[in-house]
């Protein structure tokens, strides 16, 4: 979370200040680097790196260093020198499986990997290979039986830089040979095996989720209840998928694109004035004044810092419909997925990559005051209570750890919030999301329809990158309320 929001915030001020080629995630690593937040390097591990799971996505080659997965920012090999290393020898901690060079083979589960060095700028081959460095560091490796961590960069059009990296695992290096590659050119080739007993490969998981994108059925012949459970009433479909039972549960219940508010929530609190921004608003607006002097959002949509509530522009605004500051407006941007699970009953998921900090949906439900939930809860229905929700926005965008007099956003005050929300008969995608202790997903208090604080819309965001097929889960707040899932939706 500190790197993305980091390197969200350093593009956008590299941008105020005229620079043409921003690149915040340089500077977001140097900055973590230069306050000792870069995880894993004062003792380079071997194998498995600590909360990172196989599958886990990243968006630049500096995330990976930041948190010690591969230690090179530009070399594939990464390794402990003999200096290092216990048996005074080099040992390959890890590789990055791209394409770059021409000699490569991956066929998943087996890799041969062509050694590093003899390129030229162009990658093109152009000596022979030596047996030094990384080269001689996976020979080592492969003499001793030693794991290396593969992972994988993947072309991608939905990523901010077009490109993935995905961890898919330990492999063992079972041989090395010197070969003539096919510029004529002696290379270094290493047979890698992946080891048994380990989950899905991330790149695997990638493929299928984008074939299921296009061609679900011919993907999926059975399980499939329904391919839109929201009628149209989304942006994009959502898939409802249960190949374990025969509960239809969600096809039993009208699907709500967005909350039902009360009417006087709406003349009590009227929208008023708005911005004159016609091209669209910018620092500065009258917008950005209300949200404390800065809009929420990046160029790209994605949440800056976290707020007790954020006001985007409304119906009395001249900005237009792609405005920067009307991003939960826009309604999903992404295929989610909801889905039976043996572990947590109903659970949702996306089919796409979903990256930190973007919007994802609306918790919506039908708005009621406390006198209609007392009566309401009398009769035996399940409600949510949005002030029960942990404050996780308030961790996104935390950047205390590198500015010493950073202070967290405390305005727009939001009063406390006392209203209740049915889901009991209408609801949409995000009443199916299951509870967790350390979730993937945010709730960001939002106000653009209207301006009353006591009623805001519950948005949710993403505070990690998430892989497709990753279950997405929220804090609920109170476990023995909620016990691992709402009532309403088991």
């Amino acid at each position: 979370m500190v790197y993305d929001s980091l390197r969200i915030l350093s593009i956008l001020e590299e941008k105020r200040r005229g620079e043409r080629r921003a690149r915040g995630d340089l500077r977001a690593a140097s900055a973590m680097r230069d306050c000792g937040l870069w995880l894993n390097r004062d003792k380079r591990i071997v194998g498995s790196i600590p909360g990172v799971q196989i599958g886990d996505v990243f968006f630049f080659r500096m995330e990976l260093l930041v948190m010690g997965l591969h230690g090179q920012a530009q070399a594939g090999i990464d390794y402990l020198p003999a200096s290092q290393s216990s048996n005074r020898e080099p040992i390959a901690t890890s590789i990055i499986v791209s394409g770059g060079y021409e000699d490569d083979e991956d066929a998943g589960d087996v890799i041969i990997y062509t050694g590093h060095g003899g390129q030229d700028k162009l990658n093109r081959q152009c000596e022979h290979q030596k047996l030094e460095g990384g080269n001689l560091a996976l020979e080592r490796s492969m003499r001793h039986g030693i794991e290396v961590r593969v992972i994988r960069g993947i072309k991608h059009e939905g990523s901010v830089s077009s490109k993935v990296y995905v961890y898919d695992g330990l492999y063992k290096i079972h041989e090395c040979w010197f070969d003539v590659g096919k510029s004529g050119f002696g290379v270094y080739k290493y047979r890698l095996l992946r080891i048994d007993g380990q989950p899905e490969m991330g790149s695997s998981i990638l493929k299928f989720s984008e074939s299921l994108r296009t061609k679900p059925l011919t993907v999926r012949p059975r399980g499939y209840l329904s391919l839109d459970v929201s009628n149209k009433k989304e942006n994009m479909p959502v898939f409802l998928f249960n190949d374990i039972d025969n509960d239809h549960d969600p096809l039993c219940y009208q699907y709500l694109e967005r909350t039902v508010f009360p009417v006087f929530v709406f003349t009590n609190g009227s929208n008023g004035t708005g911005c004159d921004c016609v091209s669209g608003c910018s620092d500065g607006c009258f917008c950005a004044m209300k949200n404390g002097g800065e809009l929420a959002y990046d160029e790209n949509g994605f949440l800056l810092r976290g707020k007790p509530v954020v006001f985007e522009c409304g119906v009395s605004c001249r900005c237009p419909p792609a405005c920067r500051n009307r991003v939960t407006q826009r309604g999903l941007r992404n295929r989610l997925e909801v889905f039976r699970s043996r572990e947590t009953g109903w659970g949702v998921r996306s089919l796409d990559v979903i990256h930190a900090g973007a919007f994802i949906c609306e918790y919506a439900g039908v708005v009621l005051t406390r006198e209609q939930a007392q009566i309401f809860s009398m009769n035996g229905g399940g409600l949510v209570y949005p002030n029960r929700f942990s404050a996780k926005w308030a961790e996104w965008g935390d950047l205390s750890q590198i500015y010493p007099n950073y202070t967290r956003p405390s305005y727009p005050e939001l009063p406390p919030l006392d209203f209740a929300m049915d889901v009991s008969k209408m609801r949409n995608v995000a009443c199916y999301m299951s509870h967790s202790s350390a979730p993937n997903v945010l709730v960001q208090f939002v106000l653009y329809d209207h301006n009353n604080l006591m009623f805001p819309h519950i948005m949710l965001f993403a505070m990690e990158n998430i892989p497709p097929l990753r279950e997405l889960s929220l804090d609920y707040g109170v476990a023995d309320d909620w016990t691992e899932k709402l009532a309403i939706c088991n």
